[in-house]
């Protein structure tokens, strides 16, 4: 079984608005996080460089998990790549530590084609719960994305 998530997803939104919604403090409080699940906004601290991070803490029943990511290499409005480690993940003993990795590329036409890669997770299960939680995550992003680009 894959120990890593690899999700591809095209958003219908410009490439520099989707980077904007992974790298703003404010944007990730409100679309970060599984059903039932959220981010505390106050809690958001990104440093979007080479050697910089991103820290937040996720929130749900029975769950309080700060994550912490020391990005590695940053491209603005192209790539946040990194290693991340989750505290008080359901079904995991101890902290997760693995590499995330975020490709966003220009479809055209105003699209987005987000190309993400995280793990290794330390069972199969871990990994296929991760990947439910990014894609409803990225649900409330459409959302956020398609009421910015109305605003506009």
């Amino acid at each position: 079984m894959n120990r890593h998530v690899e999700i591809s997803r095209v958003f219908e939104a410009p490439r520099e608005l989707v980077y904007r919604a992974f790298t703003d403090p404010d944007q990730i409080a409100q679309w970060f996080g599984p059903p039932g699940c959220s981010v505390e906004h106050g809690s958001v601290e990104i440093d979007a460089r080479a050697g910089g991070h991103l820290r937040f803490v996720l929130t749900g029943p029975d769950m309080l998990s700060p994550v912490d990511t020391m990005f590695t290499e940053v491209v603005e409005n192209e790539l946040l790549a990194g290693e991340m480690e989750v505290v008080g993940v359901p079904g995991a003993a101890g902290p997760l530590r693995m590499h995330l990795r975020l490709e966003f590329h220009d479809e055209g036409n105003g699209k987005t084609r987000l190309e993400l890669r995280q793990g290794p997770f330390p069972t199969g299960q871990l990994g296929a719960d991760t990947g439910k939680g990014w894609e409803s995550s990225f649900t409330k992003l459409d959302a956020l994305l398609e009421a910015g680009l109305s605003a506009s």
